[in-house]
């Protein structure tokens, strides 16, 4: 069997299993047979606490890890770099600055969190690409102007928050970095928006393949390679926002899944994206249910979990390229 298909079922099989232990794993907590049972038949008290609580958990922390894993492939195969991250180079950051901002100020509008989370995440995009472009783009340039624009937005964003506590202006969990309190609502934008996202990446995976030869290249075999760089953006900018908006900042997924990835299936981004997709589920899930058991009943964000995990992973990664050119 070819491996690639073994890694595949690998995958499906440690998330529907993860699934099934985070849904009945925890301060309530009932055996698969009766989680079962009840979906089934109902009548269950303790499994309709779960239903409403920590099934919107569960989906939004997968469809998050999916959507920033997808939005790191693609900003890699763009930008030429392998350390490229929705989270390192600022697309988060701006994203929530812009959702927030939102939430204070347009609080009616059903769609302002994603759509403000959409445009925040696209000002941050086209910032790092004007302001690291000389003469083509260069992978350690693109690397320190989005850590700048990240530090920039992160400020604003702490500001904003300063003025709101001053005025004791709440601004509820939904801005935080915890999956904590998640709704079907929440459930509905993120899957709708992640799956909308998640198609037109897997569409464009072709595309992506050609990015990774050199521009010359790329145009003698037809394509327009500033429509294609700039359409593949706007669909990483999408994923990256609606996880922010919906889940809050969580780094270093979309830098670690896909390197993970490459290794196992190779760089092919027809295969690479929708692996990618499963695994980032898997490590958002299993993070945020380490999280609520390891000190329980006190949580661990999962955010947290992964910035603990990916620091050490992008020194080691800086440590083990000659170069940060390529992919």
């Amino acid at each position: 069997m070819n491996k690639k298909i073994v890694y595949f079922v690998v995958v499906i099989v440690l998330l529907l299993a993860m699934t099934g232990y985070s849904a009945v794993t925890g301060s309530v907590s009932v055996s698969i047979k009766e989680l079962i049972m009840d979906l089934l038949y109902g009548g269950n008290e303790e499994v309709a606490v779960i239903k409403d609580l920590r099934f919107p958990r569960i989906i939004v922390a997968m469809f998050a890890g999916a959507s920033l894993s997808v939005a790191g492939v693609l900003f890699q195969a763009v930008m030429r770099n392998p350390l490229a991250d929705a989270g390192v180079i600022g697309i988060s950051a701006g994203a929530s600055f812009f959702s927030l901002f939102a939430m204070l100020f347009l609080p009616g509008l059903f769609i302002s969190g994603p759509l403000f989370a959409f445009i925040g995440g696209s000002i941050a995009c086209l910032l790092v690409y004007w302001l690291s472009w000389k003469s083509g783009l260069n992978p350690l340039r693109i690397i320190l102007t989005g850590i700048a624009i990240s530090a920039m937005f992160t400020g604003l964003r702490e500001a904003m928050l300063m003025v709101c506590s001053y005025f004791n202006i709440a601004v509820g969990s939904s801005n935080s970095s915890n999956l904590l309190m998640k709704t079907w609502a929440d459930v509905e934008v993120i899957t709708v928006y992640g799956l909308i996202g998640i198609v037109l990446a897997c569409l464009v995976g072709s595309w992506c393949n050609v990015l990774a030869l050199q521009d010359k290249k790329a145009k003698n075999l037809g394509m327009n390679v500033t429509a294609a760089r700039l359409t593949i953006s706007a669909v990483a900018v999408l994923l990256a926002a609606v996880a922010t908006s919906v889940a809050g900042v969580i780094i270093f997924v979309g830098l670690l899944i896909p390197h993970i990835s490459r290794q196992l299936v190779g760089s092919d981004h027809r295969i690479l994206i929708p692996f990618s997709a499963l695994a980032g589920a898997l490590l958002i899930l299993t993070a945020d249910t380490l999280g609520r058991i390891l000190i329980a009943p006190l949580e661990i964000p999962a955010s947290t979990i992964m910035a603990v995990i990916g620091g050490p992973f992008l020194i080691f990664l800086l440590r083990k390229s000659d170069k940060v050119n390529g992919i």
